[in-house]
């Protein structure tokens, strides 16, 4: 590989002055999604994904091309008829009687030549037996279609230490599909959340409040007028509001459509739209700048006690426990201010001063931040901790099965979701009817009666139950192009999250019905 190749992602990045190296250019789009950070996590990973099924190796796919660092596909099994009809990454024909994952692994590699892949011919049994910890030395382990008690033996070893990496449990037959994300805990500083930061508009910070108030916007000229960022005009127009309202906000309805008409009445152009935006914008005068109900939630996490922060290595609930300190001893009672700011109506000009002022502050406020923290923790995690303080978020999972050995939460869900409870219960039993021997193949009577043994006999199925009972008798073995594909890119999604630990993703069972073609959550 040469030097330019191997240029660092985060340098790549960054540095604006220098043209972007090949493996920059290549993962340009993604780049914008998760950033560095993102790319660097991917690159460092090592996923194992057990079976070279259609589906595994689509999901593979949508892997392999964004850059994972190095997959391993664990497949003792020979290539059969079916399978060269229906899975794209081998050879047809020619790859017929030989290994399956020694045939995927080789097509799979050729699309990036930036990822290690190998193929691995034993069974699950015996790595099980003799060498577990082979398998906890993965990031992320995705299994397909896998036999129920081999499952169970996977899930309860990868379930022992919440260190262990997380399992994705994928099933699938005909147009019917579901997948399960089991983990310990899972935390996002990066959540991607569409709420934006507070630009504290009702509570300025002083070099933003003054600089609002030294405008004189009656004496500017027509272009100056019109190009004031609508931040600055609500300010300025809040703090006049409170001379003559005894330094209240406006509460009633009546005394924000006042305030309103009196922002609209600062323009001396009908055409300003940086007052109309103001106009618009208004409400942030009214709310409240304060910490997100969210994120005051995670303040009580058992992970913040005294005896866990003891313990606890993650340097997310140090920053946590920085942060609850933080708000709860500064003036203001809020998160740190972020220098991020969105588009406005401006010129560059009083743009780039606003930016400058809320950068300073920020940067002032972040140093503050960093006084509270007990452990040292790397400058880059707290500016995006910071940067990100108010969509943080903390998952807690439960392991592979808990949904189906609880009854009273099956019957919920049947009253509340039928038709995806009713496709994940099919799903089960199938795996359950194939369990030790999946080449049974099983009846819609032999289905509906293992389906009943899950919820209950008293438990009345609903109208849905019948056709996801016939998909499953209809097609258990069949592994259609089209699901495998769907699924693919669905499932390399969540894993993606997982390992970027960005964005948020799926709770509980994510089921597919490709008949109708919809998805739905239970479970969660």
């Amino acid at each position: 590989m040469s030097s330019q190749d191997s240029q660092d992602i985060e340098t790549a990045t960054t540095a604006i002055e220098s043209a972007p190296d090949t493996k920059t250019r290549r993962y340009d789009r993604q780049l914008r999604l998760w950033a560095a950070t993102g790319q660097s996590a991917l690159e460092s990973s090592r996923v194992l994904l057990i079976s070279g099924s259609a589906t595994s190796t689509s999901i593979l796919k949508n892997l392999v091309l964004p850059g994972i660092g190095h997959f391993t596909i664990l497949d003792h099994a020979k290539v059969s008829h079916s399978d060269a009809g229906n899975n794209f990454f081998l050879e047809g024909y020619n790859s017929i009687g030989k290994s399956r994952a020694e045939e995927a692994v080789q097509l799979l590699s050729e699309l990036n030549d930036g990822v290690e892949g190998r193929a691995d011919t034993r069974t699950l049994e015996s790595i099980l037996e003799s060498h577990p910890e082979w398998i906890t030395s993965f990031t992320i382990v995705v299994a397909h279609n896998l036999d129920h008690t081999l499952l169970n033996e996977l899930s309860a070893l990868l379930w022992k230490d919440a260190k262990y990496p997380p399992l994705v449990v994928v099933r699938s037959a005909g147009f019917l599909a579901d997948f399960y994300i089991q983990f310990h805990e899972h935390t996002i500083i990066e959540s991607h959340s569409e709420v934006s930061p507070s630009l504290r508009i009702d509570k300025p910070f002083p070099a933003l409040r003054e600089h609002a108030l030294s405008l004189e916007f009656d004496k500017m000229d027509s272009t100056e007028h019109g190009h004031i960022p609508y931040v600055v005009i609500l300010v300025r127009a809040l703090e006049d509001w409170k001379k003559s309202h005894g330094g209240s906000l406006p509460k009633s309805y009546e005394e924000r459509q006042q305030f309103k008409k009196g922002v609209l009445a600062l323009k001396v152009k009908g055409d300003e739209e940086n007052f109309d935006e103001a106009e618009t914008q208004a409400y942030r005068c009214w709310t409240e700048t304060k910490v997100p109900s969210e994120i005051t939630a995670l303040f009580s996490d058992p992970a913040l006690s005294t005896e866990a922060m003891d313990s606890n290595q993650s340097p997310f609930f140090h920053l946590l426990a920085a942060l609850k300190e933080y708000t709860e001893q500064c003036d203001t009672h809020t998160l740190p201010l972020t220098s991020t700011l969105p588009d406005m109506k401006s010129d560059t000009h009083n743009y780039i001063h606003l930016q400058r002022l809320y950068k300073t502050r920020a940067e002032e406020e972040k140093q503050a931040f960093k006084s509270y923290l007990r452990v040292p923790v790397d400058d880059a995690m707290v500016d995006s901790f910071v940067k990100n303080a108010h969509a943080l978020v903390v998952l807690r999972g439960k392991p592979w099965g808990t949904f189906d050995e609880d009854k009273a939460a099956l019957v919920e869900s049947l009253s509340t979701m039928p038709k995806e409870t009713c496709i994940h219960l099919a799903l089960s039993a199938l795996s359950l009817l194939q369990a030790g021997d999946t080449s049974v193949s099983p009846s819609a009577e032999s289905i509906r009666a293992k389906i009943q043994s899950i919820v209950g006999q008293s438990t009345e199925l609903p109208d849905e139950a019948d056709d996801a009972i016939g998909e499953i008798a209809r097609a258990p073995f069949s592994e259609l192009p089209n699901t495998a594909a769907f699924l693919g890119g669905m499932v390399a999604q969540e894993v993606i999250k997982m390992i970027t630990k960005q964005y948020v993703p799926v709770r509980g069972y994510c089921v597919i019905d490709l008949i109708e073609t919809c998805t739905g959550t239970i479970g969660a």
